[in-house]
């Protein structure tokens, strides 16, 4: 059995059971799941295209505490995707003003916002304290430095990208023996040349669609609803909406997660 959030021994509060009404409507839900919900740290690492949409449904599904991690500020370039952010908060700290936008939701959320670059220590310990890890980043050595935190701590880890046209997401949930990581996929020592959005370019609605499976797939681990995206790894091509979905593997010689090899725990 997996480790789940402590469900509050009180009951939800008359405000809560109308706040939460639609999903305690669900059968797959319920009471239950939402408390779990109410209960949930959730960790967004990222507070731009993907983290915007994502926070900002976590917060309304009204997950307890939720850690924003980015040390970025609000830029006009970035209101034509990142819907967390106004145009009065150009030039603010991303993580105070998606924080503001969610508690301007739900006021009962708590938001950590940390303006910093994470590293791989400070990940540790935050990644010690969450329930769930989304990586909404946008450079590769922070995924990898983010997937590693979450093997070692056994966290599941919900990561999304989007360029152009072009949107993933999967599962990595290293409490699972035939879930692979990020690394088993997409090795830390591969070269590439990488890309962002200020020279290649991003259609806004791309990181909206992924960065709310992101919410989706989060709340649907605290809540212990249906199967996760673990072992596969979905792909959208935006221009004419095709999804493709491709079945993962753990990598018994990963060197983040692997079996045989002497890095592995």
């Amino acid at each position: 059995m997996h480790a789940q959030p402590v469900i509050p021994a009180n009951l939800m509060t008359d405000d809560q059971l109308l706040r939460y009404s639609r999903h305690i409507l669900l059968d797959e839900v319920g009471i239950e799941g939402q408390e779990r919900i109410l209960a949930a740290h959730v960790l967004v690492v990222g507070a731009g295209g993907l983290g915007s949409p994502a926070v900002l449904f976590l917060g309304s599904a009204g997950v307890g505490q939720i850690t924003l991690v980015d040390d970025d500020l609000v830029d006009l370039t970035n209101l034509q995707r990142q819907i967390a952010h106004t145009t009065a908060r150009v030039g603010a700290p991303k993580v105070e003003s998606a924080a503001q936008a969610v508690h301007a939701i739900n006021p009962q959320v708590k938001v950590h916002a940390l303006r910093q670059r994470v590293d791989a220590s400070a990940l540790h310990a935050l990644v010690a304290r969450a329930d769930v890890v989304l990586d909404c980043s946008d450079n590769y050595g922070t995924r990898q430095a983010i997937n590693a935190a979450c093997v070692h701590g056994g966290k599941p880890l919900v990561a999304g990208a989007a360029i152009r046209f072009d949107g993933q997401i999967s599962v990595y949930d290293p409490r699972r023996s035939d879930s692979p990581c990020y690394a088993c996929l997409f090795p830390p020592d591969a070269r590439f040349e990488e890309v962002a959005c200020s020279t290649m370019g991003v259609f806004a609605p791309m990181v909206g669609i992924i960065g709310t499976m992101q919410a989706a797939e989060a709340l649907k681990l605290i809540a212990c609803v249906g199967q996760s995206l673990a072992g596969r790894l979905l792909m959208l091509e935006g221009r004419d909406m095709h999804w493709t979905e491709m079945r993962t593997q753990r990598d018994p010689d990963c060197s983040v997660c692997g079996t045989r090899h002497p890095r592995a725990e």
